[in-house]
């Protein structure tokens, strides 16, 4: 009886949607492509430059995504925009189940970023709107560990998909995609009524947050992009042994939301972040310390699971310094979301740039993540962080 208090069943019904919208719109929308790309190019649908630019569009429609989320929930009420979003991505699939020119599957792929990147912005404040304080931690965390269930799925049904080849694997996506569409249908929580109409501001503390969350997005690049590389080519031990340490990223993913949304309910959210920014630079920081197979699982798993942990933390830190106005909430999380989305695409071709320049070595990647991370920990300091 206490649970079910402690849980109304709106809520439940709104943070599984939330948690469904997570999985299509960031884990398979995003990771899934990762294991696709070794296959598009072995199959000759494209060349590897290709491959590697149709990953960058997914990157440069989630930034528009998160851009455009705020304006389109203006327009449209948020539970119709986060149905929208979610077939898109299971249409997008489907629409590059079959070999055709780059154009298209740009296009697509970029459909499938913008979609993400709404999703994102929209989801979850759509969610916690309705949730009281003592359980936004916990909430948060429900809805993002879609995100870590991506990452595994990435890992486990993706290859599985491909042994009946690539147009099964895209099919398989869509088919997956649509189905979760369906089932969370039903389940969005109306919009929170509208309270002014004058735009919402962005306090000192919330600019603070947005860019601690951009610099989080650096100081997770090199294990989202280099990961599997890294230990396949630059630890010598092969793809096999690549994709279990990938596993184990995802294993983190999976976790890591509930993990940081137990603790966020107990130590507040803006404590739990001054605390877990060091504890994610050390983690990134491991590889450089030690190449042994413990430390670098240690390592994957910890970033693995910081990789959406970090999200719920900063969605209910934004909450915290909007206190609890809807409005206010959604403009800070969709400003973090944009930040986020930018800092990542950044980091991601400049560390791309910066492991060619020193011949492929991953060290100088693992070192700038620290110290972008470190700066993102000193900021904690900082007197508007502070209230």
């Amino acid at each position: 009886m206490r649970e079910s208090q402690d849980w109304p069943p709106g809520l439940v019904r709104g943070a599984a949607a939330g948690m469904g919208a997570s999985l299509v719109g960031i884990g398979l929308s995003r990771f899934a492509y990762t294991p696709l790309i070794p296959v598009l190019i072995e199959a000759g649908w494209f060349r590897p430059g290709a491959a590697a630019y149709l990953g960058a569009a997914n990157l440069a429609g989630y930034l528009a995504g998160a851009l455009l989320a705020a304006p389109m929930a203006r327009f449209v009420a948020a539970p119709w925009v986060l149905r929208a979003m979610m077939a898109v991505v299971g249409i997008a699939f489907l629409a590059c189940a079959r070999p055709a020119p780059f154009a298209w599957f740009f296009v697509w792929r970029f459909a499938a970023g913008l979609a993400g990147g709404t999703i994102m912005a929209l989801a979850a404040p759509s969610v916690l709107a309705q949730c009281p304080p003592r359980l936004r931690g916990r909430v948060s965390g429900l809805i993002l560990t879609g995100v870590g269930l991506g990452i595994a799925a990435a890992g486990t049904l993706v290859p599985l998909l491909l042994r009946q080849g690539l147009p099964t694997a895209w099919m398989g996506l869509g088919a997956l995609s649509l189905l979760l569409t369906a089932l969370c249908w039903p389940a969005w929580p109306p919009p929170p009524p509208v309270t002014s109409a004058a735009p919402a501001r962005r306090s000192g503390a919330a600019w603070v947050l947005i860019m601690q969350y951009g610099l989080c997005a650096v100081g997770l690049v090199p294990h989202m992009v280099f990961l599997v590389d890294y230990v396949a080519r630059g630890l010598g031990r092969g793809l096999a042994e690549g994709s279990v340490f990938f596993l184990i990223y995802g294993a983190g993913g999976v976790a890591g939301p509930l993990a940081a949304g137990w603790v966020c309910d107990r130590l507040g959210f803006r404590r739990t972040l001054r605390w877990a920014l060091p504890v994610l630079t050390a983690a990134v920081g491991l590889p450089l310390v030690s190449t042994h197979a413990a430390v670098i699982a240690l390592s994957c798993l910890v970033v693995g699971a910081y990789t959406p942990g970090t999200v719920s933390i900063v969605l209910g830190r934004a909450q915290e310094i909007a206190r609890g106005d809807p409005l206010v909430h959604r403009a800070i999380w969709g400003t973090a979301t944009a930040s986020f989305a930018l800092f990542q695409a950044l980091a991601a071709y400049g560390m791309a740039w910066l492991f060619i320049r020193t011949g492929g070595a991953y060290a100088p990647l693992f070192i700038a993540a620290v110290a972008v991370l470190a700066v993102a920990a000193a900021m904690s300091a900082l007197p508007a962080a502070r209230r």
